[in-house]
């Protein structure tokens, strides 16, 4: 999920970054237990190159059955996922940078205001990070706490406008900018590798001390989960936060660089969506239901179909603040928040390229799932595979809560992003991969 930048400001690089050559993938790793095949699965590591004098690994999940997933420490962030289509050939689904160096100048030039890319160009695309302290945007860059036995409701906050007006993924300097702490981990059945962050009281202005960890398993029936787990450190009846985690992968099943992901398939367990105002930020009725939109996925589509299809009803009026604008025409396509079905950990999303045959089911125990279908990558970026990412090039299938909830706390149909001092949050998301070469079947 992006938007165009604006207001960039000039100052020095703020990363002094050195990259170990030829590592695009930990292939020089320190084995920690298990191979790459028969049906085992095993874990890897190398050095990356170092952020600010610390070093960034790059760890290597393998599921034992085709699936390969590499993690690096800067961002938490998922660098490809590689699977078996219908075929055998095996085929990275995820975008990413090939070196560290280009995550660095990615991730921070939100912070630096240094042209890269160009100007004009891309922007931060969070390619495969993980989001916090808050996903996604918080209106105004700015919320007052709502908040029961806590010593700062009715506080404040501001931070960074780093996407408008808005605050846009943490701000500029968020949890995709830092050097996570890596404990390898293994099972009968299943690698991973536990990411630890410590963030102190005021970090990008939010309050609260907090730790949170983000663990990505493989499992040997080629699923990655992820697990979050983030615990307010303040004492009882202190301050109060909020919290908001999720994972920026772009999925283009039919291979990394492959193309627009036009006809690619797409289900969503989702009745509503969330319009959102020319600051991409939700705005009343809040929810509107997807019949007879271009935003209703409850059965199998082609991502494309309705991708520009703007006489089509959107279900809105328009914006409040602003013209009268569609909500593709806003957003370039697709970057809206769909209020899932049900609850607990359910089957969210369902994708498939039909020319392949790779097959991503996407769970999770979150209210909603942010699609962006890569509306402002403008072919200034090289991949993994030496090729440029343009327009549609990819989707993502951001599970968090709402957009803007710190605005609406304690509201009917907001579920609460409020972390108490001394609580934890945790949720999980997983992604599996199949293959299936008869159509997309989905049943929600």
């Amino acid at each position: 999920m992006k938007h165009v930048l604006k207001g960039r400001r000039s100052l020095a690089i703020a990363a002094a970054v050195t990259v170990v050559a030829g590592l695009g993938v930990a292939t020089s790793a320190n084995a920690i237990t298990g191979g790459s095949g028969g049906g085992h699965p095993g874990i890897s590591s190398a050095p990356w190159g170092t952020v600010d004098g610390q070093t960034v690994d790059l760890y290597t999940l393998r599921s034992g059955h085709d699936m390969t997933v590499n993690v690096m420490t800067f961002g938490a962030t998922i660098q490809s996922i590689k699977v078996a289509d219908k075929r055998g050939h095996i085929t990275n689904v995820a975008l990413g940078h090939p070196t560290l160096s280009d995550y660095v100048g990615d991730f921070m030039q939100q912070h630096t205001g240094v042209g890269w890319p160009i100007p004009g160009g891309s922007g931060d695309t969070y390619f495969g990070a993980t989001i916090g302290r808050y996903a996604n945007r918080i209106g105004d860059h700015s919320f007052t706490m709502n908040c029961s036995d806590c010593s700062n409701d009715g506080v404040t906050y501001t931070f960074p406008a780093n996407n408008g007006s808005t605050t846009l993924h943490g701000g500029d300097l968020g949890w995709n900018t830092k050097v996570w702490s890596a404990t390898p981990l293994t099972g009968p059945h299943s690698v991973g590798v536990k990411l630890t962050l410590t963030s102190p009281d005021g970090d990008m202005g939010f309050p609260a001390a907090m730790t949170t960890s983000v663990t990505y398993t493989v499992t040997d029936d080629n699923q990655l989960k992820i697990a979050y787990g983030t615990t307010n450190n303040e004492a009882a009846g202190g301050k109060a936060t909020v919290v908001n985690l999720t994972n920026h992968t772009y999925f283009n099943l039919g291979g990394e660089a492959s193309g627009p992901v036009f006809d690619q398939l797409l289900a969503i367990n989702a009745n509503s969506y969330s319009p959102i105002d020319t600051d991409f930020i939700p705005t009343p009725p809040y929810t509107v239901p997807v019949t007879g939109t271009p935003f209703d996925f409850r059965a199998p589509k082609p991502i494309g179909q309705d991708l520009t299809n703007v006489s089509m009803p959107d279900g809105t009026a328009g914006t409040p603040t602003g013209p009268t604008y569609k909500q593709l025409v806003i957003a370039h396509g697709y970057d809206h928040n769909w209020v899932l079905n049900g609850s607990g950990n359910r089957l969210a999303a369902v994708a498939q390229d039909p020319g392949n045959g790779i097959t991503l089911r996407a769970y999770t125990d979150q209210p909603g799932v942010q699609v962006y279908s890569g509306n402002f990558l403008v072919g200034d970026m090289t991949g993994t595979s030496g090729h440029i990412y343009r327009q549609t090039s990819a989707f993502t299938l951001e599970t968090q809560h709402f957009p803007d909830t710190p605005h609406h706390i304690g509201q009917a149909g907001w579920p609460s992003v409020v972390l108490d001092a001394g609580k934890t949050f945790s949720s999980t998301t997983s992604y599996k991969f199949t293959t299936e070469g008869h159509g997309l079947h989905v049943s929600f």
